[in-house]
Protein backbone atom coordinates (compact mmCIF):
# COMPACT_ATOMS: atom_id res chain seq x y z
CA UNK A 1 0.00 0.00 0.00
CA UNK A 2 1.15 3.37 -0.96
CA UNK A 3 1.95 5.89 1.58
CA UNK A 4 -1.10 8.43 2.46
CA UNK A 5 -0.21 11.91 1.22
CA UNK A 6 -1.40 14.77 3.20
CA UNK A 7 -0.98 18.07 1.85
CA UNK A 8 -1.62 20.70 4.67
CA UNK A 9 -2.61 24.16 2.53
CA UNK A 10 -2.65 27.33 4.14
CA UNK A 11 -5.65 29.08 5.44
CA UNK A 12 -7.20 32.10 3.17
CA UNK A 13 -9.49 33.04 6.08
CA UNK A 14 -8.58 36.54 7.29
CA UNK A 15 -7.34 36.27 10.46
CA UNK A 16 -7.26 32.52 10.77
CA UNK A 17 -4.33 32.07 12.27
CA UNK A 18 -4.89 28.01 13.67
CA UNK A 19 -3.51 25.06 11.51
CA UNK A 20 -5.06 21.55 11.02
CA UNK A 21 -1.94 20.34 11.53
CA UNK A 22 1.43 21.67 13.95
CA UNK A 23 5.10 20.84 13.66
CA UNK A 24 4.71 18.57 16.11
CA UNK A 25 1.69 16.48 14.96
CA UNK A 26 3.27 16.34 11.63
CA UNK A 27 5.93 14.88 12.23
CA UNK A 28 4.37 12.27 14.43
CA UNK A 29 2.69 11.58 11.06
CA UNK A 30 5.84 11.38 8.72
CA UNK A 31 7.35 9.04 11.74
CA UNK A 32 4.17 6.61 11.39
CA UNK A 33 5.16 6.49 7.46
CA UNK A 34 2.70 9.23 5.97
CA UNK A 35 3.97 12.06 3.40
CA UNK A 36 3.65 15.29 4.79
CA UNK A 37 3.89 18.59 2.78
CA UNK A 38 2.94 22.25 3.70
CA UNK A 39 2.35 24.90 2.44
CA UNK A 40 3.69 28.37 3.20
CA UNK A 41 1.25 30.63 4.94
CA UNK A 42 1.77 34.52 5.91
CA UNK A 43 -0.97 33.99 8.93
CA UNK A 44 -0.21 30.95 9.86
CA UNK A 45 0.67 31.08 14.05
CA UNK A 46 3.30 28.50 13.05
CA UNK A 47 6.34 29.66 11.40
CA UNK A 48 7.18 28.06 7.74
CA UNK A 49 10.66 27.47 9.67
CA UNK A 50 9.38 25.14 12.57
CA UNK A 51 8.03 22.78 10.09
CA UNK A 52 10.91 22.86 8.22
CA UNK A 53 13.37 21.86 11.24
CA UNK A 54 11.21 18.75 11.70
CA UNK A 55 12.20 17.80 8.38
CA UNK A 56 8.62 18.71 5.90
CA UNK A 57 8.81 19.53 2.70
CA UNK A 58 7.10 23.56 2.08
CA UNK A 59 5.30 24.30 -0.87
CA UNK A 60 3.85 27.79 -2.28
CA UNK A 61 1.20 28.92 -0.47
CA UNK A 62 -2.49 28.26 -2.18
CA UNK A 63 -0.97 25.75 -4.40
CA UNK A 64 -3.33 23.03 -3.17
CA UNK A 65 -5.24 23.19 -6.73
CA UNK A 66 -2.83 22.27 -8.66
CA UNK A 67 -1.36 19.15 -6.12
CA UNK A 68 -2.09 15.16 -7.35
CA UNK A 69 -5.20 13.96 -7.22
CA UNK A 70 -3.98 11.17 -4.82
CA UNK A 71 -3.06 13.80 -1.95
CA UNK A 72 -5.59 14.48 0.62
CA UNK A 73 -5.90 17.99 1.22
CA UNK A 74 -6.34 19.04 5.16
CA UNK A 75 -7.39 22.46 5.96
CA UNK A 76 -9.68 23.90 8.74
CA UNK A 77 -11.99 26.57 7.27
CA UNK A 78 -14.51 26.90 4.53
CA UNK A 79 -12.74 27.56 1.14
CA UNK A 80 -12.54 30.82 -1.15
CA UNK A 81 -15.94 30.88 -3.01
CA UNK A 82 -14.97 29.96 -6.19
CA UNK A 83 -16.72 27.99 -8.89
CA UNK A 84 -13.99 25.26 -9.90
CA UNK A 85 -14.91 21.59 -9.30
CA UNK A 86 -12.95 19.60 -6.01
CA UNK A 87 -11.14 16.56 -7.44
CA UNK A 88 -9.18 15.56 -4.01
CA UNK A 89 -10.45 14.25 -1.02
CA UNK A 90 -10.39 17.25 1.65
CA UNK A 91 -10.66 17.13 4.97
CA UNK A 92 -11.87 20.30 6.68
CA UNK A 93 -14.66 21.94 8.32
CA UNK A 94 -17.38 23.33 5.83
CA UNK A 95 -20.48 24.19 7.43
CA UNK A 96 -22.57 22.96 4.74
CA UNK A 97 -24.56 19.97 6.46
CA UNK A 98 -27.61 22.04 8.66
CA UNK A 99 -28.67 23.80 5.48
CA UNK A 100 -26.66 26.97 6.38
CA UNK A 101 -26.77 29.67 3.28
CA UNK A 102 -24.82 28.63 0.57
CA UNK A 103 -24.17 25.08 1.21
CA UNK A 104 -25.66 23.46 -2.40
CA UNK A 105 -23.05 25.75 -3.92
CA UNK A 106 -20.03 24.53 -1.59
CA UNK A 107 -21.05 20.67 -2.34
CA UNK A 108 -21.76 20.80 -5.88
CA UNK A 109 -17.98 21.72 -6.06
CA UNK A 110 -16.93 18.49 -4.33
CA UNK A 111 -19.86 16.55 -6.62
CA UNK A 112 -18.74 17.90 -9.61
CA UNK A 113 -15.21 17.26 -9.86
CA UNK A 114 -15.51 13.58 -8.05
CA UNK A 115 -13.87 14.69 -5.24
CA UNK A 116 -14.73 14.24 -1.30
CA UNK A 117 -15.46 16.10 1.70
CA UNK A 118 -14.86 14.71 4.99
CA UNK A 119 -15.96 17.02 7.82
CA UNK A 120 -14.24 17.38 10.51
CA UNK A 121 -17.07 18.79 12.63
CA UNK A 122 -18.99 15.24 11.66
CA UNK A 123 -15.69 12.84 12.43
CA UNK A 124 -17.18 10.75 15.74
CA UNK A 125 -15.65 8.80 17.89
CA UNK A 126 -17.81 5.42 18.93
CA UNK A 127 -20.37 7.17 21.59
CA UNK A 128 -21.17 10.02 18.89
CA UNK A 129 -18.59 12.26 20.22
CA UNK A 130 -16.31 14.68 17.92
CA UNK A 131 -13.03 13.12 17.91
CA UNK A 132 -11.50 16.46 17.93
CA UNK A 133 -12.69 19.52 18.48
CA UNK A 134 -12.02 23.71 18.86
CA UNK A 135 -15.16 23.86 21.23
CA UNK A 136 -13.25 24.88 24.55
CA UNK A 137 -11.29 27.18 23.33
CA UNK A 138 -14.27 28.54 21.25
CA UNK A 139 -15.97 29.45 24.08
CA UNK A 140 -12.83 30.84 26.51
CA UNK A 141 -12.22 33.23 23.78
CA UNK A 142 -16.11 34.30 23.85
CA UNK A 143 -16.11 34.26 27.24
CA UNK A 144 -13.15 36.45 27.02
CA UNK A 145 -14.60 39.16 24.36
CA UNK A 146 -17.67 39.13 26.11
CA UNK A 147 -16.35 40.95 29.63
CA UNK A 148 -13.69 43.10 26.58
CA UNK A 149 -16.89 44.66 25.27
CA UNK A 150 -18.95 44.78 28.66
CA UNK A 151 -15.93 46.93 30.03
CA UNK A 152 -15.26 49.10 27.00
CA UNK A 153 -19.49 49.75 26.70
CA UNK A 154 -19.43 51.55 30.22
CA UNK A 155 -16.97 53.79 29.00
CA UNK A 156 -17.55 54.24 25.28
CA UNK A 157 -20.39 54.50 22.70
CA UNK A 158 -18.40 53.26 19.53
CA UNK A 159 -18.40 49.51 19.06
CA UNK A 160 -15.39 47.95 20.47
CA UNK A 161 -12.23 47.92 18.59
CA UNK A 162 -10.50 45.32 16.90
CA UNK A 163 -9.27 42.18 18.79
CA UNK A 164 -5.69 40.86 18.00
CA UNK A 165 -4.55 36.97 18.78
CA UNK A 166 -2.25 36.27 21.71
CA UNK A 167 0.44 33.93 22.07
CA UNK A 168 -0.98 32.79 25.66
CA UNK A 169 -4.04 32.29 27.22
CA UNK A 170 -2.59 33.78 30.56
CA UNK A 171 -1.65 37.09 28.00
CA UNK A 172 -5.33 36.99 27.24
CA UNK A 173 -6.68 36.93 30.64
CA UNK A 174 -4.26 39.70 31.95
CA UNK A 175 -5.89 42.21 28.96
CA UNK A 176 -9.32 40.56 30.38
CA UNK A 177 -8.62 41.58 33.83
CA UNK A 178 -7.16 45.00 33.17
CA UNK A 179 -9.88 46.05 31.51
CA UNK A 180 -12.44 44.70 33.70
CA UNK A 181 -10.80 45.76 37.06
CA UNK A 182 -9.99 49.49 35.34
CA UNK A 183 -13.44 50.23 34.56
CA UNK A 184 -14.68 48.96 37.99
CA UNK A 185 -12.18 51.59 39.62
CA UNK A 186 -13.04 54.30 37.47
CA UNK A 187 -17.02 54.04 37.04
CA UNK A 188 -17.71 51.78 40.56
CA UNK A 189 -19.53 49.56 38.50
CA UNK A 190 -19.96 45.61 40.04
CA UNK A 191 -18.73 42.71 38.15
CA UNK A 192 -20.70 41.71 35.71
CA UNK A 193 -23.46 38.64 35.87
CA UNK A 194 -23.60 36.16 32.95
CA UNK A 195 -25.49 33.14 31.98
CA UNK A 196 -23.76 30.71 29.78
CA UNK A 197 -26.13 28.33 27.64
CA UNK A 198 -24.67 25.06 26.94
CA UNK A 199 -22.33 25.10 29.93
CA UNK A 200 -21.60 21.33 30.45
CA UNK A 201 -20.32 20.95 26.51
CA UNK A 202 -16.55 21.84 25.24
CA UNK A 203 -17.61 25.17 24.61
CA UNK A 204 -19.40 26.15 27.75
CA UNK A 205 -16.93 24.77 29.87
CA UNK A 206 -14.23 27.05 27.87
CA UNK A 207 -16.55 30.34 28.70
CA UNK A 208 -16.58 29.22 32.57
CA UNK A 209 -13.29 28.93 32.44
CA UNK A 210 -12.66 31.95 31.06
CA UNK A 211 -15.02 33.99 33.59
CA UNK A 212 -13.38 32.25 36.40
CA UNK A 213 -9.81 33.08 35.56
CA UNK A 214 -10.66 36.76 34.97
CA UNK A 215 -12.39 36.88 38.88
CA UNK A 216 -16.18 36.63 37.62
CA UNK A 217 -17.01 35.12 40.82
CA UNK A 218 -19.00 32.33 40.79
CA UNK A 219 -22.46 33.02 41.80
CA UNK A 220 -22.00 35.47 39.09
CA UNK A 221 -21.97 32.84 36.83
CA UNK A 222 -25.29 31.11 35.67
CA UNK A 223 -24.86 27.70 34.41
CA UNK A 224 -27.59 25.77 31.79
CA UNK A 225 -27.55 23.18 29.76
CA UNK A 226 -30.82 21.43 28.24
CA UNK A 227 -32.39 20.58 31.23
CA UNK A 228 -32.80 23.81 32.09
CA UNK A 229 -34.01 25.28 28.82
CA UNK A 230 -36.02 22.10 27.91
CA UNK A 231 -39.55 24.71 29.09
CA UNK A 232 -38.05 26.65 25.82
CA UNK A 233 -37.37 30.18 24.94
CA UNK A 234 -37.92 33.03 25.39
CA UNK A 235 -35.76 33.38 28.58
CA UNK A 236 -36.29 36.15 30.42
CA UNK A 237 -32.80 35.06 32.68
CA UNK A 238 -31.35 36.08 29.73
CA UNK A 239 -32.26 39.63 29.64
CA UNK A 240 -31.76 39.76 33.55
CA UNK A 241 -27.79 39.41 32.79
CA UNK A 242 -25.08 40.83 31.57
CA UNK A 243 -23.55 38.79 29.19
CA UNK A 244 -25.23 36.49 27.51
CA UNK A 245 -22.94 33.19 25.45
CA UNK A 246 -24.85 30.94 23.40
CA UNK A 247 -22.53 27.91 23.11
CA UNK A 248 -25.10 25.33 22.52
CA UNK A 249 -24.32 23.00 19.28
CA UNK A 250 -27.37 22.83 17.43
CA UNK A 251 -28.97 19.92 15.62
CA UNK A 252 -32.84 20.91 15.08
CA UNK A 253 -35.37 23.57 15.28
CA UNK A 254 -35.69 24.92 18.46
CA UNK A 255 -37.87 27.91 20.30
CA UNK A 256 -35.82 30.96 19.89
CA UNK A 257 -33.15 32.09 23.58
CA UNK A 258 -34.44 35.71 22.39
CA UNK A 259 -36.14 37.82 20.48
CA UNK A 260 -36.12 41.67 19.06
CA UNK A 261 -39.78 41.33 21.32
CA UNK A 262 -37.59 39.99 24.68
CA UNK A 263 -35.24 42.41 24.71
CA UNK A 264 -36.79 45.57 23.99
CA UNK A 265 -37.57 46.12 27.53
CA UNK A 266 -37.00 49.03 29.72
CA UNK A 267 -35.58 46.75 32.80
CA UNK A 268 -33.44 44.93 29.99
CA UNK A 269 -29.92 44.62 32.15
CA UNK A 270 -28.45 42.36 28.87
CA UNK A 271 -26.07 44.14 26.83
CA UNK A 272 -23.55 41.70 25.52
CA UNK A 273 -24.63 38.56 23.24
CA UNK A 274 -21.75 36.39 22.26
CA UNK A 275 -23.60 34.04 20.20
CA UNK A 276 -20.08 31.40 19.94
CA UNK A 277 -21.98 29.09 17.58
CA UNK A 278 -22.52 31.48 15.43
CA UNK A 279 -25.44 29.48 13.61
CA UNK A 280 -25.48 33.11 11.76
CA UNK A 281 -27.19 31.97 8.65
CA UNK A 282 -28.85 29.04 9.78
CA UNK A 283 -33.09 29.22 9.56
CA UNK A 284 -32.90 27.71 13.68
CA UNK A 285 -30.70 30.34 14.86
CA UNK A 286 -31.87 30.62 18.47
CA UNK A 287 -30.01 34.10 18.57
CA UNK A 288 -32.14 35.68 15.91
CA UNK A 289 -31.49 39.34 16.12
CA UNK A 290 -28.56 39.87 13.93
CA UNK A 291 -27.85 39.12 10.54
CA UNK A 292 -23.80 38.96 10.30
CA UNK A 293 -21.11 37.43 11.39
CA UNK A 294 -18.28 39.77 13.02
CA UNK A 295 -15.02 39.32 12.75
CA UNK A 296 -11.46 40.30 15.05
CA UNK A 297 -11.41 43.38 13.09
CA UNK A 298 -15.12 44.75 13.94
CA UNK A 299 -15.93 41.84 16.93
CA UNK A 300 -19.49 43.61 17.29
CA UNK A 301 -22.76 44.52 15.21
CA UNK A 302 -25.21 46.53 17.64
CA UNK A 303 -28.59 45.19 17.76
CA UNK A 304 -31.31 47.50 17.16
CA UNK A 305 -33.49 48.35 20.51
CA UNK A 306 -35.25 50.99 21.62
CA UNK A 307 -35.31 50.69 25.76
CA UNK A 308 -32.90 49.52 28.07
CA UNK A 309 -28.25 49.90 27.45
CA UNK A 310 -26.94 49.43 24.54
CA UNK A 311 -26.71 46.11 23.04
CA UNK A 312 -24.36 44.41 21.01
CA UNK A 313 -23.45 41.26 19.43
CA UNK A 314 -20.36 39.40 18.86
CA UNK A 315 -20.84 36.39 16.06
CA UNK A 316 -17.35 35.14 15.45
CA UNK A 317 -16.91 31.93 13.73
CA UNK A 318 -13.51 31.23 14.54
CA UNK A 319 -13.28 32.37 17.88
CA UNK A 320 -10.28 29.73 18.87
CA UNK A 321 -8.42 32.00 16.38
CA UNK A 322 -7.45 34.45 19.18
CA UNK A 323 -5.45 31.85 20.94
CA UNK A 324 -4.21 29.97 17.78
CA UNK A 325 -0.90 28.09 19.05
CA UNK A 326 -2.29 26.59 22.21
CA UNK A 327 -5.93 25.71 20.35
CA UNK A 328 -4.22 24.33 17.20
CA UNK A 329 -1.80 21.78 19.49
CA UNK A 330 -5.24 20.25 21.47
CA UNK A 331 -7.15 20.29 18.27
CA UNK A 332 -4.45 18.45 15.93
CA UNK A 333 -3.25 16.12 19.04
CA UNK A 334 -7.10 14.95 19.51
CA UNK A 335 -7.45 14.47 15.54
CA UNK A 336 -4.49 12.38 15.48
CA UNK A 337 -5.80 9.05 16.11
CA UNK A 338 -8.19 9.25 13.85
CA UNK A 339 -6.07 10.34 10.66
CA UNK A 340 -3.32 7.32 11.45
CA UNK A 341 -6.50 5.15 10.21
CA UNK A 342 -6.77 7.04 6.85
CA UNK A 343 -4.33 4.29 5.02
CA UNK A 344 -7.77 1.95 5.29
CA UNK A 345 -10.14 5.00 5.33
CA UNK A 346 -12.43 2.69 3.28
CA UNK A 347 -12.97 0.49 5.84
CA UNK A 348 -11.79 2.48 9.32
CA UNK A 349 -15.11 3.49 10.79
CA UNK A 350 -15.15 6.96 11.46
CA UNK A 351 -13.74 7.85 7.70
CA UNK A 352 -16.29 5.11 6.19
CA UNK A 353 -19.34 6.88 7.84
CA UNK A 354 -17.97 10.41 7.24
CA UNK A 355 -18.23 9.53 3.40
CA UNK A 356 -21.19 7.98 4.15
CA UNK A 357 -22.50 11.16 5.65
CA UNK A 358 -20.86 13.38 2.80
CA UNK A 359 -22.87 11.18 0.29
CA UNK A 360 -26.23 11.65 2.10
CA UNK A 361 -25.72 15.40 1.69
CA UNK A 362 -24.51 15.35 -2.03
CA UNK A 363 -27.68 13.12 -2.68
CA UNK A 364 -29.93 15.88 -1.55
CA UNK A 365 -28.83 18.53 -4.26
Amino acid sequence: MSPVTLHLRAESKPMEHRSALTPTTAKQLVDAGFNVIVERSTQRVFKDSEFEDVGLPLVDEFSWPQAPKDQLIIGLKELPEESFPLVHEHIQFAHCYKDQGGWKDVLSRYSNGNGTLYDIEFLQDEHGRRVAAFGFYAGFAGAAIGLLDWAWQLEHKEPLPAVDWYDNENALIADVKKAVSGVIERTGAKLPTALVIGALGRCGSGAIDLFTKAGVPTENITKWDMAETARGGPFPEIVASDIFINCIYLSKEIPPFVTLETLNTPDRKLSVIVDVSADTTNPFNPVPVYTVATTFDKPTVPVEVENGPTLSVCSIDHLPSLLPRESSETFSAALIPSLLELPDRENARVWKEAKALYNHHVSRL
